[in-house]
């Protein structure tokens, strides 16, 4: 399976829980149907069919980053993979992540929620601005 991008470093795994840890050389984006930000240390907890309690990789959809806190398969497989991003769940094709994709370097990788550093960013404006109306080129 092609879950985590091209460029894994090192991994720790204890059977018993389940829990593990994925290292990779560096932050990156991979292009799927969407695109895909992986932090430098990715964990969670593997379970029959699905990982839980994931941190460290981030879905787009449309200009927006979401954290993606689960994965999951149906059993038997219905040829789908479900991205858990809170609110709802991302369903990709499984056949995208038959390989590992290559992942490109990030300079900044993304928040946790755009939403909240865009409130903060448009509040400081208004102050700055007098509380007016905010152009947007």
């Amino acid at each position: 399976m092609g879950i985590l991008p091209k460029g894994v470093t090192n991994y720790t795994l204890d059977d018993a829980s389940g829990m593990f840890e994925v290292h990779l050389d560096q932050a990156c984006n991979a292009k799927f149907e969407s695109e895909l930000h992986y932090d430098r240390n990715v964990s969670g907890i593997l379970s029959c069919g699905q990982i839980g309690n994931l941190s460290g990789i981030s879905a787009q959809e449309l200009f927006l980053w979401f954290p993606v806190k689960g994965i999951r398969v149906d059993i038997p497989s219905t040829g789908l993979i479900y991205f858990d991003v809170g609110v709802v769940y991302k369903q990709f094709s499984l056949s995208l992540f038959e390989t590992p994709r290559d992942c490109m370097a990030v300079a900044h990788p993304p928040a946790d929620s755009y939403d909240e550093r865009f409130i903060s960013d448009i509040s400081s404006a208004k102050e700055l601005d007098g509380g007016g109306a905010i152009e947007v080129i």
